[in-house]
């Protein structure tokens, strides 16, 4: 463990040395080609830091920030893009809003958006309950079939996410002084995979690939295509590109090739969402009730998840350690807690 937190020490290091480059170098730099060309370095170093990390946590983290958010927002900061554009005014908030799924909420009384509210808090203290509960089942070696601990894990997955980017948002709202964007705005609610997918889920990433991925992808294909078929393109490539990501992060848990299992989930709910926002611009079918569409959407997530998405997970034991590794910070916790208490 003590190597382990070395090498984490290490990986924030190395990524504070790059940021300060992309800082204090590349922003000199004139955008386009030239800025682009400088920051290639840093991308290789993103994609080659979660390597040096073999605990679940602190290696799919390393990889959510770095390789992930801090390389697509270094992408469009090449072009002088946001979040990155115009430079932030010191190092710090440009290496938190560079490596951190943050965003400010900017406040419009007029707005009718839903998904910029932050999260109740004792809506958070119910979903630390459950979470907990379920930690509690796992050390206590809860008897369970194979569908029910699936749908168990997935919740685990879930709740303890959106505890640590809550957590994470909390923070460095507090230190920049600043009110940040919610990551999550309860997906469960969703009434449409698009509203799932754009409105709900992990807000930041969708926030980075819009400008990323969709908006070029549908702009080189509108003369060949036309508008229409330019906006479908570019949502399938965006979705496509999710799905690579996902599987690069897969490799750096499970340290072998990929599958393509969870490229395909994405693709597969690519497709789907773009054939439920073709159908709802035709409007030839009245819209469901919002139960109706809300279970429907809830049952196609979870069952495509267990089909596509989590098998690989499954099948190299990265669940088992998920839990261990939760199950001995509660052991490291309840151990400070009895020395602080003597």
């Amino acid at each position: 463990m003590e190597e382990e937190l070395t090498n984490l020490i290490k990986v924030w290091i190395s990524a504070l040395i790059s940021i300060s480059y992309c800082y204090y170098i590349s922003s000199k730099l004139p955008k386009g080609f030239i800025r682009l060309l400088s920051l290639l370095p840093i991308f290789i170093t993103f994609l080659l830091l979660p390597l040096l990390l073999s605990s679940v946590h602190f290696c799919a983290i390393s990889a959510f920030f770095f390789t992930w958010l801090a390389n697509f927002k270094l992408l469009l900061f090449a072009f002088d893009q946001e979040p990155l554009s115009p430079l932030p005014s010191n190092l710090s908030r440009f290496f938190c809003f560079s490596c951190f799924p943050i965003k400010t909420n900017i406040r419009n009384p007029s707005s009718n958006r839903i998904y910029n509210k932050p999260i109740s808090k004792w809506v958070l203290a119910i979903k630390l309950l459950i979470f907990s509960f379920i930690l509690h089942l796992y050390s206590n070696n809860y008897d369970r079939s194979q569908s029910a601990f699936l749908a168990l894990f997935i919740i685990h997955v879930y709740l303890e996410a959106e505890l640590i980017l809550v957590f994470v948002r909390a923070l460095l709202s507090t230190l920049l002084g600043c009110d940040l964007e919610p990551v999550f705005n309860e997906p469960y609610l969703a009434t449409s995979l698009q509203d799932f997918w754009s409105r709900r889920w992990n807000l930041m990433v969708p926030a980075v690939l819009r400008p990323a991925v969709h908006v070029p992808v549908q702009r080189v294909t509108a003369p060949l295509l036309g508008l229409h078929l330019a906006f479908y393109a570019g949502m399938l490539a965006t979705f496509l590109v999710s799905g690579l990501t996902h599987e690069l992060i897969y490799f750096y848990l499970i340290r072998k090739p990929p599958t393509w299992e969870v490229t395909c989930f994405f693709l597969l709910h690519g497709v789907v969402t773009s054939a439920e926002i073709a159908i709802k611009r035709t409007r030839w079918l009245p819209r469901p009730h919002r139960a109706v569409s809300g279970l429907a959407v809830a049952a196609f997530v979870l069952v495509t998840a267990g089909w596509l998405f989590y098998p690989q997970v499954l099948r190299n034991d990265v669940h088992k350690r998920v839990i261990n590794e939760c199950l001995l910070v509660i052991d490291v916790v309840k151990h400070m807690l009895s020395i602080f208490l003597m």
